[in-house]
């Protein structure tokens, strides 16, 4: 992992309802070339704000945010989202274009030649583990969840981004799906070289994909580190979240039988 932080943000804030709800508080946090950062937190924590900040789908009302060294402030939005992947929790495909279709729509919008989207679209299907000849003319309500979600995270790479945005990308698949997707992203993450920054509500997710986490709660960045780091960690919350995953483990021990897998 490189030592330059791809993503830079410095001293951010953004607030809405004129002022009175502070969902990014004075937030600082850098992701270094090659990592996985998980932000945790519950519900209202900042933490999908402060990803819709990066790639400019919201704007800061103070600070900076680099994205490899430059002010997202003047970078053109359009151009900016289209080199940086980004997958929706409910991957957020077109309902009225084929699988293909969605795949293809960033290299198609950067003037890429059919012959070269149609390979790239092939390419990507073979990348997610789904079956291009049963798959690419396909619409999304003919698919399952995880195999939608599959297609999402295949449309974000489809302009070779350096740069991976995950807002809950697998909170809605069954457990199982949740699973196997998580361990397929980490091992794409790795395979690809890609900088990832995923949100999440579920420190078990990320304890299992990240490299290091970040811990957020009404607006404001209480800790970041591996997990060794994160138990050191004076705060409450902190504690609270990092204790969860080994809580759930002890419960589950005591209910299932000796032997279960």
């Amino acid at each position: 992992m490189s030592d330059a932080a791809l993503i830079a943000f410095d001293h951010v804030a953004k607030s809405f309802d004129n002022g009175r709800v502070k969902a990014v508080d004075d937030v600082s946090l850098g992701v270094a070339g090659g990592e996985f950062l998980a932000i945790v937190g519950g519900s209202g924590s900042g933490k999908t704000t402060l990803l819709r900040l990066a790639n400019r789908l919201i704007e800061a009302d103070r600070g900076r945010i680099a994205i490899e060294g430059e002010d997202v402030r003047a970078a053109d939005p359009v151009s900016l989202r289209r080199r940086i992947g980004y997958v929706f929790q409910s991957g957020g495909l077109f309902p009225h274009m084929s699988i293909a279709a969605n795949i293809g729509i960033t290299p198609k919008l950067n003037g890429e030649a059919e012959a070269a989207i149609a390979a790239r679209v092939d390419e990507l299907l073979d990348l997610v583990r789904l079956d291009r000849k049963k798959f690419r003319d396909r619409f999304p309500h003919e698919l399952s969840g995880g195999e939608r979600q599959r297609i999402g995270v295949a449309r974000a790479l489809a302009a070779r981004p350096k740069i991976v945005l995950m807002d809950e990308p697998f909170g809605a698949l069954d457990p199982l799906t949740r699973d196997a997707l998580g361990d397929d992203y980490r091992a794409l993450h790795d395979r690809l070289g890609l900088t990832t920054v995923m949100i999440t509500h579920d420190m078990t997710e990320a304890i299992l994909l990240a490299d290091r986490i970040a811990v957020m709660r009404g607006g404001k960045l209480l800790a970041q580190g591996t997990p060794p780091e994160l138990a050191k960690s004076e705060d409450a919350y902190v504690g609270e979240l990092l204790g969860t995953p080994r809580r759930q483990a002890e419960r589950l021990n005591a209910l299932l039988p000796k032997g279960s897998a």
